[in-house]
């Protein structure tokens, strides 16, 4: 059951619209930085991998067999190692994330506001950023101005007080997105440990059980 939870809760995070429709784009020969879905990915397989290794677990138990049970119990040691990798990995890389999204929107705007944005998919890009995120602009003078000229940009508005008190940079919003996926991942990862710490500790409890039982 927890690894149906885990891998039904990675499989949102990794079809969530608005990640998808961001981190899919492509700015010229350059595709926007998806390193967000490395630690999806090793939910996702941590998940699957859970509920397989649960069922060994369950079969072993009602078997009372030692060697299933260690065979759960080396799984689980196994999976609890990756899981604090993926962790230490995430915990180091969470603001990188958010910094190369923000250097692409970025490079997508300045070249949006150039004469040279007419070859290439730049407007598009930023459009997309925009409509997904209710922002428009970077953290800088030009962004806090761009919805007062550039209604081809920024998703419109009734009133242009409204829009300067009311739309957001974009720099805000991509951090707000993603430290909230973020978080989610934690408390996942955070609940899948717990759980496995348990597993483990009741897996050799039972497995000495039986040991100790046994008539041979």
């Amino acid at each position: 059951l927890a690894g149906g939870i885990i891998l039904g809760v990675a499989l949102w995070l990794r079809h969530d619209s608005q990640t998808t429709n961001i981190l899919y784009l492509q700015l010229g020969d350059k595709q926007a930085p998806n390193t967000f879905y490395v630690g999806i990915y090793i939910l996702i397989a941590v998940g699957a991998v859970m509920m397989f290794v649960g069922f060994l677990g369950c079969y072993g138990a009602i078997q009372e067999s030692q060697c299933l049970l260690g065979t759960f119990f080396t799984c689980l040691v196994i999976l609890f190692a990756c899981e604090v990798a993926a962790g230490i990995w995430g915990f180091v890389n969470k603001d990188q994330i958010a910094k190369d999204v923000k250097q692409f929107y970025d490079q997508a705007f300045q070249q949006a506001l150039m004469a040279e944005s007419e070859t290439n998919n730049g407007k598009a890009v930023v459009k997309t950023f925009h409509e997904t995120l209710d922002c428009c602009g970077p953290d800088n003078a030009i962004g806090a101005v761009t919805p007062l000229w550039r209604d081809d940009l920024c998703p419109k508005k009734d009133f242009i007080l409204k829009t300067i008190l009311e739309t957001s940079n974009c720099h805000k919003k991509i951090d707000e997105l993603f430290s909230g996926k973020l978080y989610l991942i934690g408390i996942a990862a955070i609940v899948v440990a717990v759980i496995m710490i348990f597993e483990m500790i009741l897996s050799m409890v039972l497995c000495c059980g039986i040991r100790n039982s046994s008539v041979y």
